[in-house]
């Protein structure tokens, strides 16, 4: 597998392991209801950010355009769902997401909240391009690898732009410096978590 590169590429300090897209592949209703609620809460953040953060003009006017995205991917997850004839199960319990925010600082004022927003909403959209271009290699379907390429471009994108909008509003040292926390932080929590094939993360 070409994860390593790809992990160089995007800043991860630990690539997946290899036996996720095995796992993922073997129930992918399971696999494809993560993704859904995944893509649907990639939504609801970029809402939430611009309701909070209405003064920031950058933001808002770049995230207008990703809440459609993120929800138009949900549509297409779902549309892939009815395409296989496979329910859209219920949403469950995030470890990975959760564990990142947890070691967000928190009581440290508005500001620094959506550093830390920004930098947490980087990194699930750094691990899910690492994960969409794991399937978009190595799955048996051809018309899925295909298909979760076009996720695996748009979480890339998706990642830079939450980590310019950091740039933008802090000092790039203190990005970099809490940025690599995070990293650090991120491949501490993955090696941790069992791998399962029902989870995006």
């Amino acid at each position: 597998m070409e994860t390593p590169a790809t992990v160089q590429m995007l800043n991860l300090r630990l690539p997946t392991d290899p036996r996720w897209v095995n796992l993922a592949e073997m129930d992918l209703g399971e696999i494809l209801t993560d993704h859904a609620y995944c893509e649907q809460k990639a939504a609801t953040s970029c809402i939430s950010l611009i309701q909070g953060y209405p003064e920031r003009t950058e933001l808002v006017r770049k995230l207008a355009p990703i809440v459609t995205e993120e929800w138009g991917h949900f549509r297409a997850v779902l549309a892939e769902l009815d395409r296989r004839g496979l329910p859209l199960g219920r949403q469950r319990k995030d470890e990975y997401v959760n564990g990142l925010l947890d070691f967000s600082r928190k009581g440290r004022g508005r500001d620094a909240a959506l550093l830390e927003r920004l930098l947490i909403f980087a990194l699930i959209e750094a691990r899910s391009c690492e994960r969409f271009r794991l399937m978009s290699l190595y799955v048996s379907d051809a018309d899925l690898r295909r298909w979760y390429h076009k996720f695996m471009v748009a979480e890339a994108g998706h990642y830079v732009l939450f980590i310019e909008l950091a740039r933008k509003y802090f000092p790039r040292a203190d990005v970099a410096a809490r940025w690599a926390e995070y990293l650090a932080f991120e491949a501490e929590l993955l090696a941790g978590l069992e791998v399962r094939g029902d989870r995006m993360h």
